[in-house]
C-alpha cells in the first residue's frame, strides 16, 4: 500500500524529512507545503549576505522546488499555507496565499516543521520604517536594500544572541556604527557571564557599543531618523534597527489540532519525533526535546538537531524505527576575529537544576607556539565532582575553537570523563595543534583537581578571602605587572624566585597564587603545598579576573 506523507514547512527539518523519505520509499507520495517562496535556504548565512561576505544571493538557496521535484520526485507547493489539521479525518486545510484558493488535502502520515517565529515585543513605535526582524530571505532582501540604498550611519541591534552578534559584525563591515542593546548583563546567553566578558572586550575593540542590562522602552522618529529610547533613559539615534530578542515556537497549528504542547511552549514529541497523535510527527525549532546532560525538557533553535530530527521523523513515518536521544545544544558563532562555542550544560543551568559540578579554566594555544600564527583560546570545562564525567564546555579564541568544541561534544555524547580527555590521542602537527592538545590540557587541569593535586579558587570567591589569614601571591614577572596591573594587596614573588623565598613566608597563612592564565599559579601551588604551606591557585589567572572585574568597575 502506498503511503501518502504530507510535510508542513521546509528548510532544515521539513526539506530533510522529504528527501530522506524519498530515499527510503520510492513509491511513497510525498507532498511538501511551504507558505513562503523558498523551500530550503541557508538561514545561518543571511547576515553574511547583508554584510557582503556572501556575494551572491542564489548561494543562500540550498535547493529549489524544481530541483527537489526533479531529483526526488516530490510534490512541492510553495505559497501554500496549512491553516488547519483535522486528525480525525487525517486531512489538512490549505490556502494559496497568492490566489486565496482553499482546498483540503488528505494524508496517511503528517510531519510538522513550522519552525519558530521572531519575538516582536509590544514596544511603542515598533512598526516604524527602518525596524526589521531577520528570519527569512524576504527579510534579508529588505534589510540589505535598506543598507544599500539608505547607507545608514548608525544602527541599533536589539538583542545579543547569535543573530544579533552576526548582524552587528556585518553592519560594522558595511561601515555602520552599531550599538547592541541587551537586557541581560551579557551577550551570548548560552555561555556563562565571565566567559562572555571576553566577547564584550572584543566587541568594544571592534567599535561596537554595548548597552548591557538595558532594554528598549520605545521607538520614535525625529528628522527622518530613528530614536531608540532605552529603559535606563538613554536615547540612541540611528538609521536602522534590527530586532533580535529571541524566537518562540510556532505551535498554533498543532495546538488548534489538539496536539499536546509542552510547558515550555513547544510541540511535545517522543524520541521518535511522534506527537500525541500517532500519525503526526514534528521536528525542528517548534518541538520540545530532551537535554542530554540534565535530562530535562529543552528547546534548541539549531539547524543540526533539526536536520537529524527530520531524518528520524521520516524513518518512523515510513515504518522504520529511529530515535532522537536528545540534544547538547552545541553551537558556534563568529564574532569578528573571535570564535565563541559551547556544548552541553553551562554553569548557570547546572546551578538552576541543582546538579553538582566543578569548573576549571585553561588557556592554550591553537597550535604549537613556535609555529607562526597561533592564537590563545580559553576553555571552561564543567564536570561532575565524583566521577569527572564531562557536563559541558565553553571555548573562546581566534583559531581552532570549532575543532575542540566538537571533540568535547563527542566526549559528552559518549559519557566520557576528564580522565578520558587526558588520554585522547588527537592529531598533531605544528600548524594544527601541540603535542598536548588544548583538549588534553583541559583534561589535565580538571583531573588534577579531582586527584587532589590542585586546589583552586575562582574569580568570584576572591572578594570573600580574609586579609588577616589569606595572602594573594602574584608569581608573574615585574614587566607583566607594569603592563597589565595587579590585584590590590598582592605579594609579588616571581615564580623563579619562589623556592628561595619560602623561608620568609608564614605557614600559618593561606596563600592564593595567581599568574596570567593559571599555569604558573599551579606550579606555585605545587611548590608551596609540598613544602608544608596551605595554598590555592586562581583558576583562569589574572586574565580572566581582569576581564570580569574590569567590566564590573
Amino acid at each position: 500500500m502506498t503511503t501518502k506523507l504530507v510535510i508542513v514547512g521546509g528548510v532544515a527539518g521539513g526539506a530533510t524529512a522529504a528527501a530522506r523519505a524519498r530515499r527510503l520509499d520510492e513509491q511513497a507520495q510525498i507532498v511538501v507545503f511551504e507558505r513562503d517562496e523558498y523551500i530550503s535556504f541557508a538561514n545561518c548565512g543571511l547576515p553574511y549576505y547583508i554584510g557582503r561576505v556572501i556575494k551572491r544571493r542564489d548561494h543562500l538557496l540550498v535547493t529549489t522546488p524544481k530541483e527537489l521535484h526533479r531529483r526526488y520526485n516530490i510534490d512541492v507547493r510553495v505559497f501554500c499555507e496549512v491553516t488547519r489539521i483535522d486528525p480525525a479525518r487525517k486531512q489538512i486545510d490549505v490556502r494559496n496565499v497568492q490566489t486565496g484558493e482553499t482546498y483540503v488535502e488528505n494524508y496517511d502520515k503528517l510531519i510538522l516543521s513550522p519552525g519558530a517565529e521572531p519575538i516582536t515585543p509590544p514596544i511603542e513605535g515598533i512598526d516604524l520604517p527602518g525596524i526589521f526582524n531577520l528570519r527569512n530571505i524576504p527579510d534579508t532582501d529588505r534589510i540589505k536594500a535598506h543598507v544599500d540604498t539608505r547607507k545608514p550611519e548608525a544602527a541599533v541591534v536589539v538583542g545579543g544572541g547569535f543573530i544579533g552578534l552576526e548582524m552587528a559584525e556585518n553592519l560594522v563591515l558595511r561601515g555602520v556604527k552599531t550599538t547592541i542593546v541587551e537586557m541581560l548583563d551579557q551577550v551570548m546567553p548560552p555561555i556563562d557571564h565571565e566567559m562572555a566578558t571576553f566577547v564584550h572586550d572584543h566587541l568594544r575593540a571592534k567599535g561596537v557599543d554595548l548597552e548591557l542590562k538595558n532594554g528598549v522602552r520605545a521607538f520614535a522618529e525625529a528628522g527622518g531618523r530613528l530614536v531608540v529610547h532605552t529603559q535606563n533613559g538613554r536615547e540612541l539615534t540611528c538609521d536602522l534597527a534590527i530586532l533580535s530578542v529571541g524566537v518562540r515556537p510556532e505551535h498554533q497549528l498543532a495546538r488548534a489540532a489538539g496536539l499536546a504542547i509542552s510547558p515550555r511552549g513547544g510541540i511535545a514529541v517522543d524520541a521518535a519525533m511522534r506527537t500525541s497523535d500517532p500519525d503526526i510527527f514534528a521536528v525542528g525549532d517548534a518541538v520540545t526535546v530532551t537535554d542530554l546532560v540534565t535530562g530535562h525538557a529543552t528547546m534548541t533553535a539549531l539547524a543540526g538537531p533539526a536536520n537529524k530530527q527530520g531524518r528520524i521523523a521520516a524513518d518512523n513515518a515510513l515504518g522504520r524505527k529511529a530515535e532522537f536521544k536528545g540534544t547538547l545544544g552545541t553551537s558556534v558563532v563568529q564574532v569578528f576575529d573571535l570564535t565563541v562555542a559551547s556544548t552541553g550544560a553551562a554553569e548557570k543551568s547546572l546551578r538552576r537544576d541543582n546538579i553538582a559540578f566543578q569548573a576549571s579554566y585553561s588557556h592554550s594555544g591553537s597550535h604549537a607556539g613556535y609555529y607562526p600564527g597561533a592564537g590563545m583560546m580559553v576553555i571552561k570545562l564543567l564536570f561532575t565532582p565524583d566521577t569527572g564525567r564531562v557536563l559541558g564546555a565553553q571555548i573562546i579564541g581566534p583559531k581552532g575553537v570549532d575543532k575542540r568544541i566538537d571533540v568535547i561534544a563527542t566526549a559528552i555524547k559518549g559519557g566520557m570523563t576528564v580522565y578520558d580527555l587526558e588520554e585522547l590521542e588527537l592529531a598533531y602537527a605544528p600548524p594544527y595543534s601541540s603535542a598536548k592538545d588544548p583538549v588534553n590540557i583541559a583534561g589535565f587541569v580538571a583531573a588534577n583537581l579531582l586527584k587532589g593535586d590542585h586546589d583552586i579558587i575562582h574569580w568570584h570567591e576572591l572578594p570573600h578571602i580574609d586579609p588577616a589569614t589569606d595572602v594573594l601571591l602574584d608569581v608573574r614577572e615585574q614587566k607583566e605587572i607594569e603592563k597589565l596591573g595587579a590585584i590590590n594587596g598582592a605579594l609579588h614573588i616571581p615564580l623563579w624566585k619562589l623556592r628561595h623565598a619560602l623561608p620568609g613566608l608564614d605557614k600559618s597563612k593561606n596563600y592564593v597564587a595567581y599568574c596570567a592564565v593559571g599555569l604558573r599559579g599551579y606550579l606555585a601551588h605545587r611548590i608551596l603545598s609540598q613544602h608544608g604551606f596551605k595554598s590555592r591557585n586562581l583558576s583562569g589567572g589574572y586574565r580572566l579576573y581582569q576581564s570580569v572585574k574590569g567590566q564590573q568597575a
